[in-house]
Parts: C-alpha cells; sequence; structure tokens
C-alpha cells in the first residue's frame, strides 16, 4: 500500500475494519436492496403472465420456460463476465446506473411485443442489463462493509430477490386482472393486460436510476486494508472480455494462444456443438439448446483466455476446487428455487383454478417474507458458523438445499390451494437461506481485486445451471407428460447432485482461504 493510499484509506469513513459500520454504509445498502427488488420485479413478473402470454401468443411450457430462464439467463451471463471485469476496474455506481436504465427500458418495450421472437429479444436486453447489478453491487458492499459482516451485508442485499419476486406477484396479478376487465376491447394502443403489466413495471427503473448514480464510490479494498488503485484503463479490459466471450469474436482471443490455443478453441466448439446439437434433437427444441450451446462455448472461451492473460484469478477461480464445487452447489439450489418461483403461479392457476390476483397474492406476499427471513437468517447463521468452523457457512448451503426439497414435492402434488400455498412459503424460506452464506464463501475465496471476476463467475452457475435449465427443464418435461405436477417433480434431482459437489467443498474451503495468497503469489501476483 502506498504512504497517499494509505493516508485516503484512513480518511475514509468506512475504512475500519474492526469498527462500527458507518450509517452511509447501511444508507447505501438500502439503495441497493431497492434496485435488486426492481430487479427481479422485472425478470420475474413473467411467472405471474405466463399463463396470458401463453394464450395470447400461442406458446408452449417449454417455450414460455425458455423466455423465463434462457433468454434471459444465457446473455446474462455471457455479459456478466465483461460486466464483472468493468466493475472490477471502473466506477460500480455508473456502472449500476447504466444497466438499471437499459433493464428498465427493455422491461418496458417488452409490453409492445406481438410473438415470441420480438418478447425473445426484449428479455435478452433485460438479461444484458441486470447483469451490471450484482458484480457491482457485491464489490462495493464487500468494501461498504468489513470481512466479519459480509454475509450479513449480502444476504441483506439478497433479500431484494425475494421481495422483488413476491411484488411482481402481486402487481403482476392485479394489474392483468384490472386491465383486462376495464378493457375487454378497444384497450388503449390495443395492449392485453400482461403488455400494460410490463410497461408499468419498467418505467419507474428509468427514475430510480437517477437516485443511484448519487451514491459514493468508495475506496476499492478498504474494508481489508489492501488498497487497489484504479486501473489506467478500465475499458480496455472491458473490450477483451467483451472479444473473449462472445462468438465469433472468441476465436480472435484463441488466437492469442496462438495455433493451439485455435484448435483447443474449435475442439471445445465441436464438443459442446455436439452434445447441444443432440439435445435439441431428442427434445424438439433447437432454441433452449442452441443458446445453451453457445453460452457454455463462450464460457469455456472465456476462460481459456483468462487462462493465458490473468493466471492468478484464473488459479483462485477455476483452478480452486473449493471454489467451483461451492458455485455448482448452490448452482443446484438456484436449479431448483428459479424453476419452483417461475412455475408456482402458473400451477395454482392452470391446476389448482385460482385467479391470477389470488395466486398472486398468496404466493406473492409469503414467498417475499418467507424469502426475505431465509436469507437474513441464513446470512446471519452463516456468519455466525464461520466464526466456530472455516467452512461453516457452507452447513447453510445445504441446508438450503436438503430443506427445500419436501415442500417443493408438497408444491407440486397437492390438489388443495391453502396446501399450497403453505408449502410454496416454506420451499422459499428454506431454499433462500443458502444465498449468503455462497455468496460470502466466494469473495472470501479471492483477492479483492477479483470480486467482480469472482461474482460473475458465481452467477454463471445460478444461471448456466440453475435458471437456464431449471425453468426449462420443468415445462420440458411438462411438455413431454402433459403434466405440470411431473415437471416440477423433476427438479428434484438437483439434491443428491448438489450434495456431492457441497461436501466436496466443505473438505476444501478452509485450506483454499487460507492459502488465497500464497497461491496468487505463485500464479504472478505482486501482493
Amino acid at each position: 500500500m502506498t504512504a497517499d493510499s494509505a493516508q485516503a484509506a484512513k480518511t475514509d469513513p468506512a475504512f475500519d475494519p474492526d469498527g462500527k459500520v458507518p450509517a452511509y454504509s447501511w444508507y447505501a445498502l438500502s439503495i441497493l436492496v431497492i434496485v435488486y427488488v426492481l430487479n427481479f420485479v422485472d425478470r420475474n413478473i413473467i411467472s405471474i403472465l405466463a399463463e396470458d402470454i401463453k394464450a395470447d401468443l400461442g406458446l408452449r411450457d417449454d417455450q414460455i420456460g425458455f423466455l423465463y430462464g434462457t433468454a434471459f439467463g444465457v446473455f446474462y451471463a455471457l455479459f456478466g463476465i465483461p460486466l464483472g471485469k468493468l466493475a472490477d476496474n471502473w466506477h460500480r455506481v455508473r456502472l449500476m446506473t447504466a444497466g438499471l436504465f437499459i433493464w428498465s427500458a427493455f422491461t418496458a418495450l417488452s409490453g409492445f411485443a406481438k410473438n415470441f421472437t420480438t418478447l425473445s429479444v426484449a428479455r435478452i436486453g433485460v438479461g444484458v442489463g441486470e447483469a451490471t447489478a450484482s458484480p457491482s453491487a457485491y464489490s462495493l458492499i464487500s468494501d461498504w462493509f468489513p470481512k466479519k459482516m459480509r454475509a450479513t451485508a449480502l444476504a441483506i442485499y439478497s433479500s431484494g430477490l425475494y421481495i422483488g419476486g413476491g411484488i411482481s406477484l402481486l402487481i403482476g396479478g392485479a394489474i392483468v386482472e384490472t386491465w383486462n376487465e376495464s378493457y375487454p376491447v378497444n384497450a388503449p394502443l390495443g395492449l392485453a393486460g400482461w403488455q400494460a403489466a410490463f410497461i408499468a413495471v419498467g418505467l419507474p427503473g428509468i427514475l430510480l436510476a437517477c437516485l443511484v448514480f448519487t451514491l459514493k464510490e468508495p475506496l476499492r479494498g478498504q474494508s481489508e486494508g489492501i488498497i487497489t488503485p484504479p486501473a489506467k484503463d478500465p475499458f480496455r479490459g472491458f473490450g477483451r472480455e467483451l472479444i473473449a466471450v462472445i462468438p465469433p469474436f472468441t476465436l480472435i482471443g484463441a488466437a492469442q494462444g496462438g495455433m493451439r490455443g485455435i484448435l483447443i478453441n474449435l475442439a471445445g466448439a465441436a464438443v459442446i456443438g455436439a452434445v447441444a446439437y443432440w439435445l435439441a434433437v431428442a427434445t424438439g427444441n433447437f432454441q433452449q439448446w442452441g443458446a445453451v450451446g453457445i453460452g457454455y462455448y463462450a464460457i469455456f472461451s472465456w476462460a481459456s483466455t483468462l487462462k493465458r492473460r490473468d493466471e492468478p484469478t484464473f488459479r483462485l477461480i477455476w483452478g480452486t476446487p473449493a471454489f467451483l464445487t461451492t458455485i455448482l452447489g448452490y448452482g443446484m439450489v438456484a436449479f431448483m428455487s428459479y424453476a419452483a418461483t417461475f412455475w408456482a403461479a402458473p400451477y395454482a392457476i392452470r391446476i389448482l383454478e385460482e385467479a391470477p390476483s389470488t395466486a398472486g397474492w398468496w404466493i406473492g406476499g409469503p414467498g417475499a417474507l418467507g424469502g426475505f427471513l431465509g436469507v437474513i437468517l441464513g446470512g446471519r447463521m452463516a456468519d455466525y458458523l464461520r466464526q466456530i468452523n472455516p467452512a461453516g457457512r457452507l452447513l447453510v448451503v445445504g441446508f438450503g438445499l436438503v430443506g427445500a426439497a419436501p415442500f417443493l414435492f408438497l408444491m407440486f402434488t397437492t390438489e388443495t390451494p391453502t396446501v399450497f400455498y403453505i408449502a410454496a412459503f416454506l420451499q422459499s424460506l428454506f431454499g433462500s437461506s443458502a444465498l449468503g452464506g455462497a455468496a460470502a464463501t466466494t469473495q472470501d475465496l479471492v483477492l479483492p481485486r477479483m470480486r467482480g471476476t469472482a461474482t460473475a463467475t458465481f452467477f454463471l452457475a445460478t444461471t448456466l445451471v440453475g435458471l437456464a435449465l431449471g425453468p426449462y427443464m420443468a415445462g420440458q418435461v411438462s411438455t413431454m407428460t402433459g403434466s405440470l405436477s411431473t415437471g416440477g417433480l423433476s427438479l428434484l434431482v438437483a439434491v443428491p447432485v448438489g450434495l456431492v459437489l457441497l461436501i466436496v467443498a466443505y473438505r476444501t474451503v478452509p485450506t483454499a482461504e487460507r492459502t488465497v495468497l500464497e497461491r496468487a503469489r505463485a500464479a504472478g501476483e505482486d501482493v
């Protein structure tokens, strides 16, 4: 640390790892929670609108699952990588402001979609914009709060996921019913109720962006006393990551490794393409597996390029089994949670014959409460267990995986609305408890300058595994069997897979965290 940076750290009111958290940190965190609430309102509102969209546009369950999960999730994951790098090097508050404006605008534009293709494009735009949020927020929170409170602070931020998901059902159900009843014919601009709902939730985000822009940027690394100076050319790294991850420009990145790099890249593309093609033929859904194939090939290309360009970051993320099993283990929690959250409203409306407003109220309200309580209590418990056990946070992640499973089973087998709503509440409560511990673990396994990239990699698991596969798989099984109940139950395959991954993580995380600096130096890091 230089004398200037040390002095800057001492004069910054938030720089006191062992002291009281400044009031401004809590204020800033509250703003980020509101942003994340809106993030998930815009992302999840399609759940309560699914039955109307399906009827209006003539779609199948697997196409609805694609719109919610894959169309959004793949591009959210891909752009999260270069945007995560930009969050590591540039002004994080400005990045989040721009992203909020973009995803809010595309949410509003979803309300003018007239077919499957245009709605897919709008969902892709929402995904790209939302990819700015968490890499920026995780990095900001890690600088506003000391390490000992990191899981709690990240859990509070993550509560926006569940609050937003619940509010989206309440708002969406009310808007679509009120609009359709008020305008059975000759609606303003010819909009259906589901279109009006998209517009209504998209526009407020544009105003919120103005408030986010006023937040103060903290010193990077101040919470641990490892002040990281600003990058001299922050957008160069962003451009390099963008080229490394977006096909076909990925071949440019591969070419930097010579002929061997090109051959490895092409071999990876061939294997991933063959698997994606086989799955597309088997399911009859080329859009789903084409998008997933592009996503996995892009990640393969990016990781290969990262290894050549930034060996320390590659070693601490992709070269660390503890990191990979943590994110994939949590990915199995996300696999179940995203799908259960999305298909809950269609199940209530279609199978239990509940009205959209009723389903939105009894799924959205309790679901938001359950998710909020689960993520906060889970985060606190994760921090407590971390003090007495280096791998203690992963016990909470495993609990979230196993604890939610019985209630997911009950959700998709009951024919009684009351039982369904109680099960949905408890599934949200238990499933949400895993997030804070998993997120904090990933931040502890890297250096401060790598946090944005680590967050983007963490979200690869929650999106390309959880979001892109979970909701789609339930919809695909539902389409093939003619039973949404069977589609929901198919999600339980995630439990044994996730447990194996988390057991490995539990055994390897303590050593990996203890040797972060040592392994970074061995890879060439100057720390």
